[in-house]
C-alpha cells in the first residue's frame, strides 16, 4: 500500500529526474509551455477588451434601446431582410408619447458600417479631418446620450425646425481643424455648404481607450439639415432612453407594438425590425471576441497535443531505460498499482512543471503588452490560469497513463535480466 509520504517521494523522484534530464525534459514540454502561454496570453487580451468595451457601453448612457430594421448580425442577410423597409423618423417621433419613454433621437449617418468610421474629408483652411462620421440627430440628441461639451452649445428643436446651418464637431475633428482650440464661431464648408461651428463634444469612451475613436471624428447636423445634405440617406436608426433602468422592458414592448401596427405586420408573422439594448451590443461583441479566443485556443490545443504527444514518447524512453529498476521495485515488494502510480505521477509532474513556465511566460506576455500597447488593457484571469494549469496535468495524465501501464505490467524476472 502506498503511504502519503510515498507520494511526495514519487513527485520529487520525477523533479530529479527533470533535473538530470534537462535539456529532454524542456524539449518534451516545450509544446505544453507554448500552448498555455497562447491561452493566458489571448485570455488575457479579451478579457482587457471585454472590460473596455462593457465601459464604453456604458458611457452611451443608462436605459438606452435602438432601434433598426435589420438585426445586428454576421454573414449574408437573408432575402426578407434585404427587403425589409427602413424605419422612418415619423416611427422616432410615435414613440415621444409611449409611457415608459422619456426620449427620442433619429439619426442618419454617412458611414462606412462595415468598418465603423466616416468617408468625408472636412477641411478648414490647410487643416484637414479625414474619415469624418457626418450624422444628423433630433434636437434630443443631448437627452438620449449621456454626452457633454467641452466648448459651445447643443443645437435644439428650434435649430431642426429652421434647418439651421449649425454643427457639432466631435474632439478629434476639432483638434485636427483647430489645433489652438478656437473652433467656435468658425464657418467650414461641407458639401459646398457653409455651417457654423456652434459646440464641440467631449471625448468618448473608447473599447480601445487609447489611439483615435471614430465617434471621436465626427461632425453632428441637426436632422432636418442633414437630410437636406443627404435626401438619399433612409436608413434612420432609432434611439430611445427608458424613463428608468427597471422600465426597459415595457418600453421594448411598447417600441415592438408601436412599430408592428405602424409596419402593418400581421398577428402571425415576425417582426420585420430589430430592437436592441446595450446588452445586446455587448452579446455581438462576445461572439466576435469568443470566436476569436476559439481559433487561438485551437491553435494551442495543437502545441498542447504536440507536448502531450512528447510526453509520452519521453515516458515510453524512460520505461526502457529503467527496466531493471522497475524489476527491483518489484522484487522487494512494490505492486502493479505502485509502479503504476509512480510513472504516471511522473508524466503529471512534468506536465506541470510545463503548465508553470507556460503560465509565467504568459503572464510575462501580458504584462510586457499591457505596457507596451495600453490601449489593449491586457489583464491576467484567474480563471483561465487554473484552467490551463488543470489542462497541463490532465495532459500529463492522459498521455502518461500508456507508458505507466506499460511499466507496471513488465514481468519481475524479465526486467531483472534486462541490461
Amino acid at each position: 500500500m502506498v503511504r502519503r509520504r510515498d507520494y511526495g517521494e514519487i513527485v520529487h523522484m520525477a523533479i530529479e529526474t527533470i533535473r538530470t534530464n534537462k535539456l529532454r525534459s524542456v524539449l518534451t514540454v516545450l509544446g505544453i509551455v507554448i500552448g498555455v502561454a497562447v491561452v493566458i496570453g489571448i485570455s488575457s487580451i479579451v478579457r482587457g477588451m471585454n472590460d473596455q468595451f462593457q465601459q464604453a457601453i456604458t458611457s452611451l448612457g443608462s436605459n438606452i434601446i435602438f432601434a433598426f430594421h435589420q438585426p445586428l448580425a454576421f454573414g449574408r442577410p437573408t432575402e426578407e431582410i434585404r427587403k425589409r423597409r427602413e424605419l422612418t423618423f415619423d416611427d422616432a417621433m410615435a414613440m415621444k408619447d409611449l409611457p415608459h419613454v422619456k426620449a427620442v433621437d433619429a439619426t442618419l449617418q454617412f458611414i462606412q458600417l462595415e468598418f465603423g468610421q466616416g468617408t468625408y474629408v472636412v477641411k478648414y483652411g490647410d487643416k484637414r479631418a479625414k474619415n469624418t462620421i457626418l450624422e444628423g440627430d433630433a434636437g434630443s440628441l443631448k437627452d438620449v446620450y449621456d454626452l457633454n461639451l467641452t466648448a459651445g452649445r447643443w443645437f435644439n428643436d428650434t435649430d431642426d425646425e429652421h434647418h439651421s446651418p449649425v454643427i457639432l464637431l466631435g474632439s478629434d475633428t476639432a483638434s485636427e481643424l483647430f489645433p489652438q482650440g478656437e473652433a467656435l464661431g468658425k464657418e467650414i464648408n461641407i458639401e459646398g455648404q457653409t455651417f457654423t461651428v456652434i459646440g464641440v463634444v467631449e471625448p468618448q469612451k473608447n473599447v480601445f481607450n487609447s489611439g483615435k475613436n471614430p465617434n471621436d471624428n465626427i461632425v453632428y447636423f441637426p436632422l432636418s439639415t442633414f437630410r437636406k445634405l443627404h435626401p438619399e440617406l433612409k436608413q434612420y436608426w432609432i434611439t430611445i432612453k427608458a424613463t428608468s433602468h427597471d422600465d426597459m422592458p415595457k418600453a421594448i414592448d411598447e417600441m415592438r407594438e408601436l412599430l408592428r401596427r405602424r409596419r402593418k405586420v400581421a398577428p402571425d408573422k415576425p417582426d420585420n425590425f430589430n430592437i436592441f439594448t446595450q446588452d445586446s451590443l455587448s452579446d455581438v461583441w462576445n461572439q466576435i471576441t469568443g470566436a476569436v479566443f476559439i481559433f487561438m485556443f485551437a491553435v494551442s490545443s495543437v502545441g498542447l497535443v504536440v507536448g502531450g504527444v512528447g510526453v509520452m514518447n519521453i515516458m515510453l524512453v524512460s520505461v526502457t531505460e529503467r527496466t531493471r529498476e522497475i524489476g527491483v521495485r518489484k522484487a522487494i515488494g512494490a505492486r502493479k498499482f505502485d509502479i503504476l502510480l509512480q510513472f504516471t505521477l511522473e508524466a503529471v509532474t512534468l506536465c506541470a512543471v510545463g503548465g508553470l513556465i507556460g503560465i509565467l511566460a504568459g503572464a510575462l506576455f501580458t504584462l510586457i503588452l499591457h505596457l507596451a500597447v495600453s490601449f489593449l488593457h491586457a489583464a491576467l484571469s484567474t480563471t483561465w490560469v487554473f484552467i490551463a494549469f488543470a489542462v497541463s496535468c490532465a495532459i500529463g495524465l492522459i498521455f502518461g497513463i500508456y507508458p505507466a501501464w506499460k511499466a507496471a505490467s513488465l514481468d519481475p524476472i524479465e526486467a531483472l535480466r534486462y541490461e
